[in-house]
């Protein structure tokens, strides 16, 4: 088994392995010493039925896989929760990326939206003010926390070019998040088929 390290970044695509990875992870680190503990920080959010029953799943999948490990759910604030959950002995795994920065660049709810197309979509590049802010505060929170720390993301930048414009400037902006996060790293893993391959860092 892969030991823990200070922090890991787990990519890969559509059931790929990465969360049973993160998973395995955890649960290693919870049998390394009695005085270990392991948060979840999920970053989904149930707006419709499937994605309901999709959570509720993961939530009983993890809790026979890992049963030590609590859960905090949070979609937006993602900087902050890591500020205030990471300790020494306690690993906290961030399940995942791709999720929350959905919910920060494309919210559902109207009343959190920008207020236009423009506003949402128009720079999202790695010059942007805005998005330098949000992945920056990311990546600052990773280094300074005192835990150990696993992220967990999608790679969705290896298919064809998308034809929408709101899409291929999310893909951007994923691929300009997943670098920074990489780099900031200690280790970096990409799954495919449930085997890891690891990209930096030691295995």
């Amino acid at each position: 088994m892969t030991y823990v390290v200070r922090s890991e970044f787990i990519l890969g695509g559509q059931k790929s392995g990465k969360s049973r990875r993160a998973e395995s992870l955890a649960q290693h680190w919870l049998g390394a010493a009695p005085q270990h503990s392991a948060m979840m920080i999920a970053t989904a959010q149930a707006f419709d039925d499937e994605m309901r029953s999709r959570i509720e799943r993961h939530r009983q999948d993890r809790s026979m896989r890992v049963p030590g490990m609590q859960t905090i759910e949070e979609p937006l604030a993602l900087a902050e929760t890591i500020f205030e959950n990471s300790e020494p002995n306690t690993l906290l795994v961030v399940d995942c990326l791709t999720l929350w920065l959905t919910a920060r660049l494309m919210p559902p709810d109207s009343n959190l939206a920008p207020a236009s197309e423009a506003d949402r979509f128009g720079d999202l590049n790695q010059t942007s003010t805005a998005w330098q802010t949000l992945a920056t505060d990311l990546c600052s929170a990773i280094i300074r926390a005192p835990g150990p720390l696993i992220l967990v993301g999608n790679e969705i930048g290896l298919g064809v070019i998308p034809l929408g414009r709101e899409v291929r400037a999310f893909v951007d902006a994923l691929g300009v998040l997943n670098q920074m996060v990489a780099a900031t790293c200690e280790r970096v893993t990409l799954m495919s088929a449930g085997l890891p391959l690891t990209l930096k860092g030691h295995a």
